[in-house]
């Protein structure tokens, strides 16, 4: 099969070429693409970009090497002829609209507008100024795309019975601040991929007579809990066939795939691994037909990513390639005798319509959602993070003292009328704002616990500082803040040492991972809130009924055995987390104060994974010596490859110290102690884990 793509962006340009200055309207994640495109054409300055947010502006611009605005009326006054708009859909209309009125030409980022009649307002000062206005549904210019649809109308899959789409995604993250409109709107999603789906319907199916959709969350396997709605699946019928769009932002790895199916064979597109493969209808036997289909379909996603990628290496396919290619073809199209536009908004317009009938309905259950949440909110107590382990033992205990409490959560929990719910996320100042007001103490439980690094600062960082000045602006004057151990400087300890509160704060906190370094970084911010009443515990590895008992930190389980780091005699600092939430309550009634807790009693790796596993399970303990030149060698290849690592010889040094902590603090000046105990909590664990069904 010829797999021959696209050309360059640089090759076949018009010679005579006009002069365009060029405006962005929108410095977000996308915007780089369009700085690419751009940079490839002649005849084009880049004279700004604006955005909303100054920094996020200055630093595309510096990147850019053009100058920064914060209004598009500051670029309308120096001269630009030419505008791209890429910002939220909402937008697009009145900032497309405006550009127009002053004169300029407009590349609009899909979908087009959120109504028809925005679109037809468009459409109507478009003609008004004698304009261009082009919609960048990029992938009818991705390479692969257009291969397919040459193969199709060639005859490649004889009449065209059902088209599917197929797309994973994720959004970049989520740095705190304002919430971005994937997490605000219902609808968000499909109007960000749906669209791509829909025109890519249209153009294989034609026009769009019918769309049946469907969206729901995922609940605990949505991988980004701020999405309301990231599960969506739609039936559409067209004028040839009927088409099938599923879009997810929980499957992995991530796909993006197009399989058109016809009477004589089929294609399947795959936009991520740069492929085409194709099953033909063969007066061959079934079973060997469907041998050599099968081979044949290997053979050629083998040589087409070989090849494809090589390509990529060279610069022949690029970063969203598609865009690059509709920003090139949009200039030609303004360059000729009679400038048209790749891209026009009657073209545009019934994928807008079928866009908002799916969206529409999306946002309006979001809001029948959030309508049910207390809008008058009176509890004295809030607890964030009330849906993690340690919070949900926290808030049962806490309902037994008190009438009503509030939590902080970014997942729904089990209702309960004296719970107080406000759904959101620390990093949104807004709903913390709102969870804060008219409490009279805060137990800030909640904290990132996987994810990127960026999910760490929003969640840990940035939330306990919105925590901290939400409590200022509402006078609110109690904290209890949960820390953690891993903020002290382990690889100090030595064989025999004991660790009390004083021991100095970890000085290589980058070195031991994003959850060291910003539980640090917490905690400090919490210890220079003089100005309040705090109370900072530092629990040790908390266990109960619910959480996994054997973690990294214990032993592995790989193939049927027990892999465990060092010799396995190192002494866990465990805390059964009944024990903890006594610990928390006891804090709420005092000022001040730092205090570590773990259990009295010591227990070994090798020890608690026998009680775990077994007394006969197959253990393989790696010596020391072994372990640290494991983790020399991956150091080197994180250099070489110039990427950070997970495993590194200060990290396991750290993890391996041998370390006893001294918890004098909190029995003598909390009064606490374990009141279960480490015997008994494994016992509530194991007799728990033995009790719950198999899923």
């Amino acid at each position: 099969m010829n797999t021959k793509l696209a050309c360059h962006p640089d090759m076949d340009q018009p010679k005579d070429r006009l002069q365009f200055h060029v405006a962005l309207i929108g410095a977000g994640y996308v915007s780089k693409y369009h700085v690419m495109a751009l940079k490839r054409l002649p005849g084009v300055t880049l004279a700004g970009i604006c955005d909303l947010d100054s920094a996020r502006a200055h630093l595309a611009a510096k990147d850019a090497g053009c100058p920064a605005f914060t209004s598009p009326q500051q670029f309308f006054d120096i001269g630009v002829n030419v505008v791209h708009v890429l910002t939220p859909p909402a937008t697009h209309a009145a900032l497309t609209i405006q550009a127009l009125e002053h004169g300029c030409h407009v590349l609009v980022e899909k979908p087009l507008a959120t109504s028809v009649e925005d679109c037809d307002r468009i459409a109507a000062a478009a003609a008004m100024a004698g304009k261009i206005v082009c919609v960048n549904h990029s992938l009818l210019r991705d390479p692969f795309v257009l291969r397919a649809l040459a193969m199709v109308r060639a005859g490649a899959v004889g009449d065209i019975l059902a088209v599917d789409y197929f797309r994973s995604s994720d959004y970049p993250p989520y740095l705190g601040g304002p919430l971005p409109p994937q997490y605000r709107d219902g609808g968000y999603p499909f109007r960000d991929l749906g669209v791509h789906a829909l025109y890519l319907m249209q153009v294989f199916l034609g026009d769009i007579a019918d769309v049946q959709a469907q969206f729901r969350n995922a609940g605990k396997l949505s991988t980004d809990p701020n999405i309301r709605y990231d599960e969506w699946r739609a039936l559409v019928r067209g004028a040839k066939g009927t088409g099938q769009i599923q879009l997810s932002w929980n499957v992995k790895p991530i796909q993006n795939q197009l399989f058109i199916q016809g009477t004589k064979g089929t294609l399947r597109v795959d936009l991520f691994s740069m492929f085409i493969a194709q099953r033909k209808n063969t007066p061959l036997p079934k079973a060997i037909e469907r041998a050599a289909n099968a081979i044949g379909e290997g053979r050629t996603i083998c040589t087409q990513v070989t090849g494809n990628v090589v390509s990529f290496l060279r610069g022949k396919l690029l970063p969203y390639h598609g865009l690059q290619m509709l920003v090139d073809d949009f200039y030609k199209g303004l360059s000729a005798a009679i400038p048209q536009s790749p891209i026009s908004v009657a073209s545009a317009r019934q994928v807008v319509d079928w866009t908002e009938r799916v969206a529409r309905p999306a946002d309006e259950a979001k809001q029948q959602w959030q309508s049910q949440f207390p809008a008058k909110l009176i509890a004295p107590v809030l607890v964030t993070g009330a849906g993690g382990f340690i919070g949900r033992h926290l808030l049962k205990r806490l309902l037994d003292q008190h009438d009503r409490v509030r939590v902080l959560v970014r997942r729904e929990i089990p209702a309960d009328p004296r719970v107080e719910m406000v759904i959101g996320d620390l990093g949104d100042s807004a709903a913390v704002d709102r969870a804060v007001a008219g409490t009279e103490i805060v137990y800030h439980v909640g904290a990132a616990m996987s994810g990127s690094r960026e999910d760490f600062e929003r969640g840990t960082v940035i939330g306990t500082r919105n925590i901290i000045a939400s409590m200022r602006q509402h006078h609110v004057r109690r904290l209890v803040y949960l820390s953690s151990l891993s903020v002290l400087h382990a690889a100090a300890a030595k064989p025999g040492m004991t660790m009390r509160e004083d021991w100095p704060l970890e000085p290589r906190a980058y070195e031991r991972g994003a959850y060291t370094q910003t539980k640090l970084a917490a905690e400090q911010l919490v210890r220079q809130a003089t100005d309040m009443q705090v109370v900072i515990l530092r629990p040790g590895q908390v266990f109960g009924p619910g959480a996994p008992v054997l973690t990294g930190a214990v032993a592995r389980h790989v193939k049927g055995k027990y892999v465990i780091l060092g010799n396995g005699q190192l002494v866990l600092p465990l805390v059964y987390v009944a024990d903890l939430v006594d610990a928390i309550l006891l804090a709420a009634k005092r000022e001040t104060g730092l205090f570590q807790i773990v259990d009295t009693g010591n227990i070994t790796q090798e020890q608690l994974t026998r009680r775990v596993a077994g007394e006969n399970a197959k253990l393989v303990k790696i010596p020391f010596p072994v372990v640290f030149l494991l983790a020399f060698g991956v150091e080197m290849l994180g250099k070489l490859l110039k990427r950070s690592v997970p495993l590194t010889r200060y990290r396991l040094k750290s993890a391996l110290a041998p370390i006893a902590f001294d918890c004098s603090a909190a029995k003598n000046e909390l009064g606490w102690k374990p009141r279960v105990g480490l015997e008994e909590g494994l016992q509530r664990t194991l007799t728990a884990v033995i009790k719950t069904p198999r899923q």
